[in-house]
């Protein structure tokens, strides 16, 4: 995964993700084959052709739709990810998990067609479609045939700008995300993770669940719905990252006959900037599990900030390493406390955090947390080795290459690197940024970044051996 843009993190935090609306697979046995013959090929092409070698082509349309584009004709497969700068932040007060709901709707019908229809039609022609919700963005996801590309264009189109939201599947999808819902309330990781969030944004939207509430979900109408629509996916919030067996010049004809039903301007109402509320507190959320969930963090950095690749270097070395970090060399292999520990940076639009989480019994939570704060006050003070930067640089820039074996992935890239402003060129230079970073400025960095006493810990089991709790 791409970690050091939106496209990544501002969906993924470090408690499994809440995939409420997962794109459904409409693949036939056609498709399963040429997929099986790309993923053969797609390790020799990521090991041919360097970050450097792939060409991103900016195409415009007579009609001014923007979209960036990779060709790879090598097999006849093309791949769209579409991202509109709204997501669950702009859900109104009380409806929260709207953005989700819509999100689970827009595959269930469109234009003349009824849901199952729509699905027939996808399945018929080996379509994968489907979209999602995050705190900041409303995305989408479409992979074809070459030889269906017409009609799935066509059936993005339609669900984006003609979505039915008939009575029957709204009804179906929402009984379906409340049974998710249900169960998601018995998840130790998930309660833990919401309730960090909670207190992290008391009076500001990302403080709310994405994916909503009982309560919320089943207040949603389908005048909330088209409402959601009408105001919120505009060509003025789209972006778009195409890969695969297509050119500019067929490429351009079908982004105007496929968005050029969007509103021209979306109408979302702001989303204030929110820094983290942070105290260095350890709440408890009782759950009578036997392994205690660990979620932890405070203010981080934004994506945008000058030091943000400084900051990505660091965590890496603090959390972000897997078997070669420090959280995990201290918690997990030294002294066996936890079955996992991480940290990860979280910038927001409209905020950062740097979180991490952790799982071990409940008998061993009291001192994994003293190792967890022990160890983020170590680097804050002392800092990074030179080796260790040296190491942590070459593996973030020898492994780069590794995120382009499908074309998901890049297709993926294509779209963060426009939601964050990066540049077309950014695959060229994103390594140099990497190996730009100094020890000084790595280490500064920490000193300023890095707090244990601002450390805040939701722990969701019956921990014990922690000295203070705040019972929630």
């Amino acid at each position: 995964m791409m970690m050091d843009g939106k496209f990544t993190l501002h969906n993924n935090p470090p408690m499994p993700v809440l995939d409420l609306s997962p794109p459904r697979h409409h693949w036939t046995k056609a498709f399963k084959e040429v997929l099986a013959a790309a993923a053969v090929a797609a390790p020799l092409l990521a090991a041919a052709l360097p970050a450097a070698a792939i060409e991103v082509i900016r195409v415009v349309s007579p009609g001014e739709k923007e979209a960036w584009l990779v060709e790879e004709h090598a097999n006849p497969i093309i791949t769209v990810r579409v991202a509109f700068e709204v997501g669950a932040a702009a859900d109104p007060a009380g409806k929260e998990g709207l953005a989700n709901m819509v999100s689970s709707l827009l595959d269930e019908g469109a234009g003349e067609l009824d849901s199952q229809a729509f699905q027939r039609r996808l399945d018929d022609l080996s379509i994968r479609l489907g979209f999602d919700a995050g705190r900041d963005t409303f995305k989408g996801y479409l992979k074809t045939l070459t030889e269906n590309r017409d009609q799935a264009f066509e059936l993005l189109g339609l669900a984006l700008t003609k979505p039915r939201f008939d009575a029957e599947p709204v009804s179906r999808v929402r009984s379906q995300i409340m049974a998710l819902l249900r169960r998601l309330s018995q998840d130790p990781g998930t309660v833990a993770y919401r309730k960090l969030l909670e207190n992290f944004f008391p009076d500001h939207p990302y403080g709310r669940p994405p994916e909503g509430t009982l309560k919320s979900v089943g207040g949603v109408t389908a005048d909330d719905i088209k409402e959601f629509m009408r105001k919120n996916l505009a060509v003025d919030n789209l972006v778009i990252g195409v890969v695969g067996d297509i050119t500019p010049a067929e490429l351009a004809p079908l982004l105007d006959a496929t968005f050029g039903g969007l509103p021209a301007e979306a109408e979302t109402p702001p989303v204030p900037e929110v820094r983290v509320k942070a105290k260095g507190q350890t709440m408890v959320v009782d759950m009578p599990v036997p392994q205690s969930a660990i979620v932890f963090g405070h203010q981080g950095i934004k994506r945008d900030h000058p030091d943000f690749y400084a900051a990505y270097v660091m965590n890496y070395i603090l959390g972000g390493g897997n078997q070669s970090s420090r959280l995990y060399q201290e918690v997990r292999e030294k002294r066996g406390l936890a079955y996992s520990v991480n940290s990860q940076l979280y910038p927001l639009d409209h905020s950062a955090l740097i979180v991490g989480a952790a799982g071990t019994a409940n008998a061993r939570v009291g001192e994994t947390l003293k190792v967890l704060r022990r160890e983020w006050r170590r680097l804050a003070e002392a800092g990074v080795g030179g080796e260790e930067l040296t190491d942590a640089k070459a593996y973030l820039t020898g492994s780069f290459p590794l995120r382009f074996t499908s074309s998901s992935r890049i297709a993926s890239m294509l779209v963060g690197m426009q939601l964050d402003d990066l540049g077309i060129d950014y695959l060229d230079k994103r390594n140099g940024y990497i190996d730009a970073v100094t020890l000084p400025r790595v280490n500064r960095l920490a000193r300023r970044l890095l707090d244990a006493e601002a450390l805040s810990v939701v722990v969701a089991g019956e921990p014990e051996g922690i000295e203070k709790t705040e019972k929630e």
